[in-house]
């Protein structure tokens, strides 16, 4: 195991120091999820054009549900693990590029990026009917993710695990969506 964990820490150190200064307002803007609500006005976009009003709020209401699971489970494994951020890790702090952005809380396993993959996964499969370019979504949470590393805030395992976890929560609440809207709007979702 420590094994595992030594080499997640120089993997992260040997990614946050291929950083220079020109990208980190770069970083530190696409780190900061309310920088990407034009994204999400574009999705709620497509959603209501595919959807239309009724199914649109119901739509939104589930995704509001969603969000909410998986940021309380992942608070639940943070909590339950206790990892220190690398960039609060007195050991690793001399080895990696130092910012003011300095977020509290534990590492494992990152929020970031299962959130923007649960999401992501489930608005794929939602749209991908309608909208074939829907696929290039899955660039958001990759380099929402990648922001945490070069940030030194999360090491690329709790990025893993959280892509990992988000594609099991984005897969299985979309499963769900799909039975709910059929009971609901008494339709099989295409």
């Amino acid at each position: 195991m420590d094994s595992i964990i030594s080499k997640d820490a120089e993997l992260l150190i040997f990614l946050n120091n291929l950083g220079n200064e020109k990208w980190d307002s770069f970083w530190l803007t696409i780190t900061n999820q309310f920088n990407w609500v034009p994204l999400f006005v574009i999705i709620l976009l497509l959603i209501f054009w595919r959807f239309g009003l009724k199914k649109t709020l119901f739509t939104l209401l589930f995704i509001t549900v969603l969000v909410a699971f998986s940021d309380q489970f992942t608070n639940l494994i943070k909590n339950t693990t206790e990892r220190l951020r690398p960039c609060n890790t007195l050991e690793l702090q001399e080895y990696l590029r130092q910012f003011s952005y300095k977020p509290r809380g534990y590492s494992f396993w990152s929020g970031h990026a299962s959130l923007s993959t649960t999401f992501t996964v489930f608005i794929i499969l939602l749209l991908r009917s309608r909208f074939k370019f829907i696929y290039f979504l899955v660039l958001f949470p990759m380099v929402f993710g990648y922001s945490r590393v070069y940030l030194g805030v999360h090491y690329p395992g709790d990025i893993t695990v959280g892509y990992i976890s988000g594609i099991v929560f984005g897969t299985l609440f979309y499963k769900l969506y799909s039975f709910l809207y059929s009971k609901i709007f008494k339709e099989q979702l295409v």
